[in-house]
């Protein structure tokens, strides 16, 4: 993909942020244990610095979702989600990460911004 401009990068965020919110939706009421999901995307280096991270409250919850057939519908949300937004992805999966805000409240002392950053 070309790299796009303030404006054009402006437009597409506001767009998956619209569509990935459809899909943490539809997720909240499909999927035991899931609270939110967020994205990062380095301007310079989209589409491929573009992470999805799904967000579980607890680790059990996430444990078991990624366990059974969970994982392929929240990868799936993912896909379509970037889909409606105009983002083609080769591989979706390889963008999409899974965390918890009991990991998160361990290993980062509840700091999401310092916790993505990582990832």
């Amino acid at each position: 993909m070309k790299a796009l401009g303030k404006r054009e990068m402006a437009r597409l965020e506001r767009e998956l942020v619209a569509c990935l919110t459809d899909a943490c939706e539809t997720a909240k009421a499909e999927i035991v244990g899931f609270s939110w999901l967020t994205h990062r995307l380095d301007p310079e280096d989209f589409p491929a610095s573009l992470r999805i991270t799904w967000v579980f409250e607890h680790e059990a919850d996430k444990a078991a979702a990624l366990a059974g057939e969970t994982k392929a519908r929240m990868v799936a949300l993912t896909s379509q989600a970037l889909d409606h937004a105009g983002i083609k992805l080769d591989h979706t999966a390889w963008h999409v990460r899974f965390d918890s805000e009991e990991a998160c409240a361990r290993g980062h002392g509840g700091d999401w911004g310092r916790r993505l950053v990582r990832r």
